[in-house]
């Protein structure tokens, strides 16, 4: 079963949107657009110049997210089905 995670109180993987990928609620705007943005070094200005939708609450929550990735013990989440044979 396909179901929409809410990965936190601004991100969710819903594979009806992006293919899972994580997108910030409400948008289309893929999480890794924006770590992407920042590890190039763009600043929150730019980033909401490129993305008015989002604010200081949604980058801080992508970076809290990725931080997570990075986590001991860190479980990643397949919202799609496992294929039984």
């Amino acid at each position: 079963m396909n179901k929409r995670i809410e990965i936190n109180k601004y991100i969710v993987a819903d594979p009806e949107i992006c293919h899972g990928k994580p997108t910030f609620k409400g948008t289309r705007i893929m999480v890794w657009q924006i770590l992407q943005m920042l590890a190039q070094g763009e600043n929150e200005k730019s980033i909401h110049k490129a993305f008015p939708s989002l604010n200081t609450s949604h980058v801080k929550a992508a970076l809290e997210y990725a931080s997570t990735l990075t986590q001991e013990n860190y479980v990643i989440v397949n919202t799609y089905p496992q294929i039984s044979h």
